[in-house]
């Protein structure tokens, strides 16, 4: 175990640059103390660096955040690569603009309400238990919405950016290497971040899509910079009118559609609203005949010249197939 003492700081300090001044003097007019790779486990007390504006205690064994309540006129905080699994007591730390938290055992981004002067936050790459993402505490983000412009949340399996519209004036946005699979919800938080300069997503399923950067440019007028690539004036003139024309179309196939609807729509069954509709009749389907026999009530007179006439004659309805009534009617005849 290693503590971050005066008396480790003491040690870690060049000599020349103290002259004949005691420790404690010299501490009261430190700005930037460098303890980096230390092997530090637990910070103690630092009340003596009360116009501490830098402190880099990053690649150390420090597991949680404590006594740097002092440090009031602290600006940029490195602790990545350590061992910290929450982010607590900062609430003093109200003029902090950078903080550093990569490489740690953070779940949840929290613990950040009263740092509303932060500029820039870093928790990528988090050690994270098997199939967990990084979460966000809305509380957290709701006093950031103002105030935070570089984001960096890389390879923290994060699979959905919705959260973080409420950061109206991000400038930077750096999620490469995480599950962003939907266009649809990226273009959602584009529409909501009109500060946003440049977005770096490389490595997510995302970038994979069809016309992903097209469709990125077009949603997002400020981007001048994406996955590194610089974005040209001519090129998002050139995607600006593309989607123009596309929509164009749209519209007027859609507009097309309506009026054949509209036109379908005059038909009535009331002939009487509607005169200028021709009106068609059809022909009623005639009755089958029904096979009948001839009964020799009166035996027709002809002559050997002339067929045989069927005046005077009753008609008498039988049972007989059609056959057997050709037979008869053929030897009546």
């Amino acid at each position: 175990m290693v503590r971050l003492t005066l008396d480790l700081i003491g040690k870690s300090l060049n000599q020349k640059n103290r002259r004949d001044e005691s420790l404690a003097q010299h501490l009261r007019k430190t700005t930037h103390l460098k303890l980096s790779n230390k092997n530090i486990d637990i910070i103690d007390d630092l009340s003596l660096c009360k116009n501490l504006n830098v402190l880099y205690l990053y690649d150390n064994q420090i597991r949680q955040i404590d006594n740097l309540n002092f440090a009031s006129n602290l600006r940029h905080l490195y602790l990545q690569n350590n061992c910290i699994t929450r982010i607590e007591n900062l609430s003093a730390l109200i003029k902090l603009e950078k903080l550093y938290l990569g490489g740690n055992y953070i779940t949840v981004v929290e613990g950040l309400e009263t740092l509303e002067e932060l500029r820039e936050l870093h928790v990528e790459s988090q050690q994270l238990p098997l199939g967990e993402k990084l979460l966000f505490d809305p509380r957290s983000l709701h006093s950031l919405a103002k105030s935070l412009s570089v984001l960096n949340i890389s390879n923290n399996n994060i699979d959905g950016l919705s959260d973080l519209g409420i950061l109206e004036n991000i400038f930077h946005l750096i999620a490469v290497d995480n599950q962003l699979h939907h266009m649809k919800d990226l273009e959602l938080v584009l529409g909501v971040w009109p500060k946003l300069c440049k977005m770096e997503l490389n490595g997510n399923p995302v970038c994979q899509k069809p016309k992903y950067r097209d469709r990125v440019i077009v949603q997002s007028k400020s981007l001048e910079s994406l996955d590194g690539k610089e974005i040209k004036e001519m090129e998002r003139q050139f995607l600006m009118n593309w989607k123009a024309s596309r929509d164009a179309r749209k519209k007027n196939r859609a507009e097309s559609m309506m009026n054949e609807h509209s036109s379908y729509s005059h038909f009535d069954s009331n002939d009487s609203v509607h005169p200028h509709f021709p009106v068609y009749y059809f022909p009623m389907v005639k009755e089958k005949p029904s096979f009948a026999i001839l009964s020799e009530v009166h035996r027709p007179t002809y002559n050997k010249e002339s067929r045989p006439t069927f005046e005077n004659t009753v008609v008498e309805k039988i049972r007989y197939s059609p056959f057997q009534i050709l037979l008869k009617f053929k030897i009546s005849v």
